[in-house]
């Protein structure tokens, strides 16, 4: 696997950046559905399972950041309340 996607998913994991995180995977998605209906005579599993393992990263960031949400979400409401 990349590590470039390792970083970009753990810097925007850094940053909270959950909307770079979902666009990332939908784009990723995306070009799993083209690859899958294109017809030629080139085997495009490898790089179908390459972005199967990065949307597995995102996922894993996205994950992170839920938990973060819900371990920070009685702080907000005890701010808030104030």
């Amino acid at each position: 696997m990349s590590e470039a996607i390792e970083r970009i998913v753990g810097a925007n994991v850094k940053l909270g950046n959950r909307k770079a995180l979902e666009d990332i995977k939908v784009h990723r998605q995306r070009l799993i559905t083209e690859l899958k209906s294109a017809h030629g005579a080139f085997d495009l599993s490898l790089l179908i399972k390459q972005l199967d393992d990065e949307i597995a990263v995102i996922e894993a960031g996205l994950t992170m950041l839920n938990i973060a949400a819900a371990l920070m979400a009685p702080f907000q409401v005890s701010i808030a309340g104030k």
